[in-house]
């Protein structure tokens, strides 16, 4: 579907010089003299790149239609992370280099959003908050208070968390997935 400048919404994806980009901001500007023009922050939806780009008002793109899939993680095969779309029980098999860094919040049957432009996935998230295990870390030992003192804790998908001193092995852990931090001790 083809839309023009002034259709811009945040959030929006747009095809522009081959790629899929993202809408971040936008703002329409009518100089004193000249034609008015449209000022924008594009992300790139496959590197997460932001660019800035100027384009003239009325300026025509191709829409792209963004999708969100929940789907339930089932289990990893040593090469491929299978998922099942919860409401039609269709699976999906992605490879490691497509789930990237998210494998070490993946834990069988969590949900997690499968994110489209188009018929493409360009993106995976975990939920914001996850409970893991503690597999692997140091024992605290007594006496050692110190406030704000951390420890590394290896969780039961290979993630390693900064932790306060007093989680063991077998704590379960609830984890901040954007940015790998350590929320509470369930």
């Amino acid at each position: 579907m083809a839309i023009s400048t002034a259709d811009f919404k945040n959030g929006m994806c747009i095809e522009f010089n081959g790629k899929l980009w993202t809408i971040v901001e936008f703002q329409h500007v009518k100089p004193g003299k000249g034609g008015a023009f449209v000022r924008t922050k594009l992300r790139d939806v496959r590197t997460g790149r932001i660019v800035d780009n100027t384009f003239n008002a009325g300026t025509k793109f191709d829409s792209v239609r963004m999708e969100t899939r929940k789907m339930q993680f089932l289990y990893n095969d040593g090469t491929d992370f299978h998922f099942m779309d919860t409401n039609t029980y269709e699976q999906e098999a992605l490879g490691e280099e497509i789930v990237g860094d998210v494998a070490k919040w993946l834990k069988e049957n969590d949900e997690v959003s499968l994110q489209y432009a188009g018929t493409e996935l360009i993106g995976i998230e975990p939920a914001m908050f996850v409970e893991l295990e503690v597999a692997e870390t140091e024992p605290g030992f007594k006496g050692d208070t110190v406030q704000g003192s951390t420890k590394p804790a290896t969780l039961e998908t290979g993630a390693v968390v900064n932790v306060p001193m007093y989680v063991e092995v077998g704590d379960v852990l609830q984890i901040d997935t954007r940015d790998g931090r350590f929320v509470k001790r369930m």
